[in-house]
């Protein structure tokens, strides 16, 4: 009578078991990190828009202007991407 070893509880399964929860916990842990990275750039961004981007209220020019439209620019970029409207709309 030959013994065949339960594949699920070979050394090698739980080799690829212990791998694959390892790497689950490392992306668990870099997706983590990014979010706190870009809670980070949202909140300063925030504050500099409360502050209404460092610009007095008799100082707005069209300089001003010219550098909000840029940083909204950027920011629809990054809204599009987000909720797949504009160029990547789905």
């Amino acid at each position: 009578m030959t013994t065949r070893l339960n594949p699920i509880t070979t050394p090698r399964h739980e080799l690829r078991a212990e791998k694959a929860r390892r790497n689950k916990e490392a992306a668990l842990a870099a997706f983590i990190g990014k979010k706190a990275e870009i809670d980070e750039m949202l909140a300063r961004l925030q504050a500099l828009s409360d502050d209404h981007f460092n610009c007095a209220p008799d100082e707005p020019g069209w300089a001003m202007v010219g550098t909000l439209e840029h940083y909204a620019s950027l920011l629809k970029r990054i809204t599009d991407s987000a909720f797949g409207e504009g160029e990547h709309a789905r």
